[in-house]
């Protein structure tokens, strides 16, 4: 009798093997390829989410940054406590800070909080600078943490106050140097309100947003008064032990507190949550609660966060749409590839389903089995992507990448069942056609007419409502819209293809030589020899290229958009605008002429005073525009904005003359008789004042005195007045100087042509500003310390291009993430396409190896074989290519009207994407070679060395 180990051993020995692992075993291959195709796609479907939440973060975070501190703060104040140490507005900061950082995330980048005196007064003493003989005015507070942003350049810092003596202060070394401040000066600023300047000090970072929103802090500011005259201004800093006698110096005065909030961890998925949660701290729970922990029940709460927040969200909302089209096109078409490459696998096995089957197997069985196999392969490569793609690229969400993740799991591990259960579900393939086959056709076209009734009800809808979505996540509907139409555009081009295949197929028969014939007969045909390319691939490559060119067509849009509204925002190219009392020297129009590359420029005048007298009104506010017409008319042609005929502003006894007409120049605009009363300038004027006008010459009225002007027209725009408030009168300088001579001298210089603005700047300060001494010098030099502009500029100076400024309108992080995440979108679907093709090439590359072996042993040479693949490969792929670039165009078309690229520009503009050549013609022409090239490398590597096995071994299936 046998053991007890021996009867297990020899169970054993006829246990069968399990299957998942005699699979795997025997096509190790295959399973490696299909875990690394579901490694890269789960990557890809799980990075993307993460990636756009980053982007928008990020572009977020620089928004609010840009908007500065005042505008993203919580400013409270509260009604002073003298008797309390300054140590309890410390505590009340600390109390606001724990109560706030629950609702609102908070910084200390720009912190502060202390005490400020109600009253500001004037420096009374005699011996200080006083421009205009204004006495300077002096702001006086208390600042936590002074001595930690300032270092002490002379004296000592203040301490507190005794009783009956002035009050002890700092202020910047700066200050003190410009107005004349010593230490130890005694500040007399009337009855019991004195001061004694104890120490000087410097800032050590005057860009430091803990300054920012204060009185000159760092510098004495110079102030335009608004009666007239100018005269300086700085703080004074006081100790907090001193706030007693601050507050009597000042007649009074606040506690204040600004809690910046944090702009790195703002998140535009909470924006909502955001602009709720400070909404309750201006008027609900939240000011109730911060009244309550600080003991003050008269804390006030002010902030521009509401405003900052509902223009995020517009920017967000406006994006989006854009944002995620790209990487739903990517998700189309990874869908597409894995659905490819199960349906590869599911016929290359069908033979052994059927065995399977025919032996007695379920078919619940063998879709469990196969499903294991699947889920054993798949389910560790998703996993590893998925972990990769959330340590790689981290944020705060992370449900709608793992939901991805899941989504693009679930279709790797169940492509295969289900393309195996659809072919184990039909009958075997025999002579005649199965029972059934035209129901199945029938549906076929049921199923095509859906999708077509769909696409054409989600493409009405969006253009019924337009492309920005309401709710704060993008809608649906609007992201699908061009994959809709993609799809129904492959479904017609599988319609198509093979008849227009098939009958070049008929045409190339009549040809010399079987090769063209033999590669368009096999190309309008599938693997099972129906007239039936695959559906699959050719689908991919539509997907990738429509929404790759439609994308790109958007983003050509922008750009002329922003170039345009750029300059029309400079009025041209390039642009100098100067304060109307300091008017251009004619030294720098003269030069500035002369640059390299401009084509067209003049010098304007513009007289903002002007009134047009004689209406039916008194008199009627204009903008007076003294131009030279033939170059201005090369602005505004140039521009798109008012362009007109030159000749109308030509010298009057110029127009009389048709035949001097034609010969006029540019130096013909200064009549001889111009100067004489009775003859009007020509003039042309804005529509709106055309109906106000009375019959015969019109009077208008400068502050030099008047001028009489014929109306030869009307212009809807003109290029110096880009954003006119009020109508507008356009006359020529030479008419118009030669009455009242100062209308010849230009305060603007407009110019178009390839001008660089580093050479226009340094001209500008080198010539284009007039000598300025005493009070109009220090004018000057308090614009220079607050302008912007660089090269040393003053503020009210204006040097423009229209070049820099479309570079500042791109400039917008948002912009920058969402054009950014779409190229890599489109990048993405373009690799995905190409893994298409390459896997159906490779599948059919053993079949296609046995029929050029057949053909080889009646004399097809090795050049007329790879001839052959490729006119059997690329009318497929063509055909696919260039149905993309049609459906891009068709989606353009049809969607473009819908979008709003306002934001995306940088500026209002009421451009909309319409159908264009290049933009489309250079993604489907960079496919079109990737496809091709590959397509063409595979069958000069592979095809031989399989062309040669069959050869030796024969035909084996």
């Amino acid at each position: 009798m046998l053991t007890h180990r021996e009867r297990g051993r020899r169970g054993d020995e006829h246990r069968p093997a399990p299957w998942v692992r005699t699979r795997l075993r025997s096509a190790r291959a295959a399973a490696a390829l299909t875990a690394v195709l579901a490694f890269v796609t789960v990557l890809t479907v799980t990075a993307l989410p993460r990636a756009t939440d980053r982007g928008a973060n990020s572009a977020l975070a620089a928004f609010a940054q840009d908007r500065g501190v005042k505008a993203t703060s919580l400013h409270l104040t509260a009604r002073p406590r003298p008797d309390t140490p300054a140590a309890d507005l410390d505590s009340a900061r600390d109390r606001l800070v724990g109560q706030i950082t629950g609702d609102l995330p908070l910084t200390r980048d720009g912190e502060h909080h202390g005490t400020r005196a109600l009253t500001d007064r004037a420096v009374l003493n005699d011996g200080y600078d006083r421009p205009g003989g204004i006495a300077p005015q002096l702001h006086l507070l208390y600042l936590q943490g002074l001595a930690g942003h300032a270092t002490l350049t002379d004296g000592a810092w203040p301490g507190p106050a005794a009783p009956g003596e002035p009050l002890p202060i700092a202020v910047s070394r700066r200050a003190a140097d410009t107005i004349g401040l010593r230490v130890g000066d005694t500040v007399d600023s009337g009855p019991a309100a004195r001061a004694r300047i104890v120490g000087l000090y410097r800032a050590d970072d005057p860009h430091d947003r803990y300054w920012q929103e204060l009185p000159c802090p760092e510098r004495a500011c110079l102030k335009t008064l608004d009666g007239g005259g100018v005269r300086w201004e700085t703080a004074g800093f006081a100790s907090g032990d001193s706030r007693p006698a601050l507050l009597a110096w000042g007649g009074g005065g606040e506690d204040f507190w600004r809690l910046p909030v944090d702009p790195h961890a703002l998140r535009a998925d909470r924006l909502a949550a955001l602009r709720s949660g400070v909404g309750s701290y201006l008027a609900g729970s939240g000011a109730v609660r911060a009244a309550e922990v600080t003991g003050r029940p008269d804390l006030t709460v002010g902030t521009l966060l509401p405003e900052v927040l509902a223009e995020a969200t517009a920017r967000h909302r406006a994006t989006a749409p854009l944002a995620a089209i790209g990487p739903a096109g990517v998700a189309g078409v990874a869908a597409v590839v894995l659905c490819l490459a199960a349906a590869l696998a599911a016929d290359r096995r069908t033979a052994e389903l059927r065995l399977l089957r025919a032996r007695g197997g379920s078919r619940a069985g063998i879709l469990l089995r196969l499903l294991g196999e699947n889920a054993v392969t798949v389910l560790p490569a998703a996993g590893a992507a998925t972990a990769l793609a959330l340590v790689l690229l981290p944020t705060p969400r992370w449900t709608a990448a793992v939901l991805a993740a899941v989504a693009g799991t679930l279709l790797a591990v169940l492509a295969l069942p289900v393309r195996a259960a659809a072919l184990l579900s039909r009958p075997p393939a025999t002579g005649a056609p199965p029972v059934g086959a035209g129901g199945s056709g029938r549906r076929r076209a049921v199923g095509e007419l859906l999708v077509l009734a769909v696409t054409g009800a989600a493409v009405a809808e969006v253009r019924r409502r337009g492309a920005a979505p309401s709710a704060s996540r993008p809608d649906p509907l609007l992201v699908t819209a061009p994959l809709l139409v993609a799809l129904s555009g492959g479904l017609l081009l599988a319609r198509i293809q093979p008849a227009v295949v098939g009958r070049l197929a008929a045409l190339a028969r009549r040809g010399r030589g079987p090769i063209v014939f033999l590669g368009l007969a096999r190309s309008a045909r599938d693997s099972g020899g129906r007239h039936r390319p695959a559906v699959l691939p050719a689908l991919a490559l539509l997907l990738a290229v429509t929404t790759a060119g439609f994308g790109a067509t958007l983003l050509d849009t922008v750009d002329g958009a922003r170039l345009r509204a750029a300059r029309t925002a400079v009025g041209g190219d390039a642009a100098v605008l100067v304060p109307q009392d300091a008017p251009l020297p004619e030294a720098f129009v003269t030069a500035a002429d002369a640059l390299p590359g401009v084509r067209a420029s003049t010098g304007v005048r513009i007289e903002r005073q002007t009134y047009l007298l004689g209406t039916g009104r008194l008199a009627v506010q204009v903008t007076l525009v003294v131009v030279e017409p033939w170059a201005y008319a090369e602005i505004a042609r140039t521009v798109g904005a008012g362009a007109f005929d030159p000749a109308l502003l030509a010298d009057p006894a110029v127009l009389a003359d048709p035949a001097v007409l034609a010969d006029a120049a540019p130096s013909d605009t200064a009549p001889s008789d111009a100067a004489r009363p009775d003859v009007p300038v020509p003039a042309l004027i804005s529509p709106g004042l055309a109906g106000q006008l009375t019959p015969g010459p019109q009077r208008l009225r400068t502050p030099g005195g008047e001028l009489l002007a014929t109306v030869v027209g009307t212009t809807p725009a003109t290029p110096a007045l880009p954003e006119a408030v009020r109508e507008f009168v356009v006359v020529p300088v030479g008419a118009a100087a030669a009455r009242l001579p100062e209308l010849a001298r230009p305060d603007n210089w407009f110019a178009v042509g390839d001008i660089d603005g580093d050479r226009l700047r340094p001209l500008f300060a080198a010539r284009g500003l007039t000598d300025a001494s005493g009070l109009a010098g220090l004018l000057r030099e308090e614009a220079r310390e607050v302008s912007e502009e660089p090269g040393g500029i003053p503020d009210g100076y204006l040097v423009r291009t229209a070049r820099e400024t479309a570079a500042a309108l791109a400039a917008d992080p948002l912009q920058h993430s969402t054009v950014r995440l779409f190229r890599s979108a489109a990048v993405a679907g373009v690799a995905f396409a190409l893994l298409a093709v390459l896997l159906t090439v490779l599948r059919a590359s053993p079949d296609r190896a046995a029929v050029l072996a057949r053909l080889r042993t009646m004399g097809l040479r090795p050049r007329e074989g790879l001839a052959l693949i490729v006119v059997e490969t690329v009318p497929q792929t063509l055909a696919a290519v260039a149905g993309g670039a049609v459906v891009a165009a068709g989606a353009v078309a049809l969607l473009g009207p819908a979008f709003d690229l306002s934001l995306l520009v940088g500026a209002p503009v009421g451009d909309r994407p319409a159908p264009s050549l290049l933009p489309v013609l250079l993604p489907t022409a960079g496919v079109a070679l990737l496809v091709c090239a590959a397509v063409v490398l595979e069958a000069a590597v592979s095809g031989r060395r399989q062309i040669a096995t069959e050869l030796r071994a024969g035909d084996r299936r």
